[in-house]
């Protein structure tokens, strides 16, 4: 089965003998983490539901920023402060747990949205009005749910939420009231609010939340412990260990305080001072999931271990039926993983240098994962980019060469 793992973590038993390109595959990701690239990361390769590479490299968590140690309330910058060495690093295991970030959009609300379009509860075409009447006015009334799922609604990008929100009632006041930024179908503009906004349809057309929708309808029937959103206090959410993510927010406390950053948030940035200053562990890295959402998120806020996302990409792989049971219709999840006028599927990612026909998506927290239909391959690249910290231009580490080299590595495919 694909839950049974081959390997991986300090002292882990290893395969005796592995396929060269799974090898070298497996010694890019080493690489990165024994040159400091990246704290740690766990690597998984399964071709048709057999699991032929999952490993481990490094530490889950070597760093910690003290509650306090952090400057104090109203200070310019909440994170001048640097985190400290622990005294004993978490090694990296192959089932450690992770922050998805924003993956959380293809393997949560995109996989409710196949659901619910599959049993006719949804229309692609639809206007969200139809679902949210509360979205409705100017141009908005001309969004449909294929265009949310595609980025091409012309919704701003980004917005700290969590300005004037504090839960998904306000966020959802506050995301209907923004105008739009782009013509609607104009073109691609990738948007954590239109996801927000299909997590808010997902609950108004179910009644339930999100979390639970998912959990119920997909995550425990395929046996997924590890894979859920994580509530704040919250007694059954999925369990750890977990890799530490950053020590707060500071990439998105520059977001907001430098519009030299790329980003220009209207208001006034010292409005609000609800900045985390402590290490992130098994807790939503993203502020708008955190601080406007309570951790669950239609745009992040999933947890999950690489043995289990492969485990939904086979599902896909296998047209939406897994070890007997059918989840999905083979005609849903070809509509979902097909092209559109927009350069990828719906929710999901096709990245130009894979094979045709692939699905992929990205987290900002350094996960990463790809379905490839016509190798039958799932592979998994979760790391904790986050963990040493921000570059002095408050930049993580830029692993879209490492991800694409490691599965073309996989594939065979030297450029």
């Amino acid at each position: 089965m694909l839950l049974a793992a081959c390997g991986g973590g300090s002292g882990a038993p290893r395969p005796v003998s592995l396929d060269p390109g799974l090898e070298s595959a497996d010694s890019l990701v080493a690489l990165a983490v024994a040159t400091g690239v990246l704290p740690g990361a766990v690597i998984l390769v399964a071709r048709d539901g057999e699991l032929l590479l999952h490993r481990a490299h490094g530490f889950a968590q070597t760093m910690e920023l003290q509650v306090g140690t952090a400057q104090q309330e109203g200070a310019t910058d909440p994170y001048s402060a640097a985190p400290q060495a622990v005294s004993k690093p978490r090694p990296m295991t192959p089932s450690t747990v992770f922050d998805l970030a924003s993956v959380t959009k293809v393997m949560a609300t995109t996989m409710a949205l196949m659901l619910l379009v599959d049993r006719g509860q949804v229309a692609l075409d639809a206007p969200v009005h139809v679902y949210l009447p509360e979205f409705h006015g100017s141009s908005n009334d001309s969004v449909t749910v294929r265009h949310l799922l595609a980025h091409s609604a012309g919704l701003q990008q980004w917005q700290p939420i969590y300005y004037s929100a504090t839960n998904s009632e306000q966020s959802y006041r506050t995301i209907r009231e923004m105008p739009l930024e782009w013509g609607v179908g104009e073109a691609r503009h990738y948007s954590d609010l239109g996801f927000m906004l299909l997590g808010y349809l997902v609950e108004r057309v179910t009644g339930v939340p999100l979390d639970r929708f998912v959990a119920e309808e997909l995550y425990e029937p395929l046996g997924l412990d590890q894979t859920g959103f994580r509530r704040a206090g919250c007694s059954d959410c999925p369990h750890g260990p977990f890799a530490a993510t950053s020590h707060g927010n500071p990439y998105e406390f520059r977001m907001v305080h430098d519009t030299s950053f790329g980003y220009t948030y209207p208001g006034d940035p010292t409005s609000w001072n609800g900045w985390r200053r402590y290490t992130l562990v098994g807790e939503v890295n993203d502020g708008n999931a955190f601080h406007a959402h309570g951790g669950v998120a239609g745009h992040a806020g999933l947890f999950s271990s690489a043995t289990e996302l492969a485990r939904l990409l086979e599902l896909l792989l296998n047209g939406g039926e897994l070890e007997g049971r059918r989840f999905v219709s083979p005609e849903t999840v070809a509509t979902f993983l097909g092209p559109t006028d927009y350069g990828q599927a719906l929710g999901w990612q096709t990245p130009s240098w894979a094979p045709p026909g692939s699905f992929a998506h990205t987290g900002f927290t350094g996960t990463f994962a790809i379905g490839i239909p016509s190798e039958g391959l799932a592979v998994v690249l979760l790391s904790n980019r986050q963990h040493f910290g921000a570059a002095s231009n408050t930049r993580y580490p830029d692993l879209g060469e490492l991800q694409q080299e490691v599965v073309e590595t996989v594939l065979g495919v030297h450029r």
